[in-house]
């Protein structure tokens, strides 16, 4: 954007050249440069800087969704030919969400919720197979997770 007011608008019509503006401008005063405080766009600016947590959040429980819904099918369906992978994938998500994650969202992650969230995404059969039964109840702790 070539100008130096700040469009209440781009925020909403272009939000990559918004953000390239802000940028520039949060570049510019680091650097020590006067800056007319109206060209920040303070609102969204703090909106998209806790959207950053929030999505690193959202990833960390997802690898973690996928991880338990890879174990349970190795559970439910132990002779499939694909227990081996899922086995292999569930350590990989685990170990995903692992790098991803900080001590910061120990208090945000509910780790019954995302074991409930595998259990109600496990497909009815596989290969035609009904699973074995597997627990309800989540039987590791974050702490458990973390520790793999």
């Amino acid at each position: 954007m070539a100008t130096n007011v700040y469009d209440k608008n781009t925020y909403d019509n272009d939000i990559f050249a918004w953000s390239e503006q802000q940028g520039k401008l949060l570049r510019r005063r680091t650097a020590g440069e006067l800056v007319n405080e109206a060209q920040f766009d303070w609102e969204n600016i703090a909106e998209e800087i806790e959207s950053v947590g929030r999505e690193q959040l959202h990833a960390v429980e997802s690898f973690f969704v996928q991880a338990f819904l890879h174990d349970l099918k190795a559970q439910a369906w132990p002779s499939s030919r694909d227990a081996p992978t899922w086995q292999a994938e569930a350590r990989r998500f685990r170990g995903d969400a692992i790098r991803r994650f900080s001590p910061s969202m120990r208090q945000k992650i509910n780790v019954e919720k995302l074991y409930h969230q595998a259990l109600r995404a496990m497909p009815e059969t596989i290969d035609g197979v009904s699973p074995l039964p597997v627990s309800n109840v989540c039987l590791v702790s974050l702490d458990e997770l973390l520790s793999e």
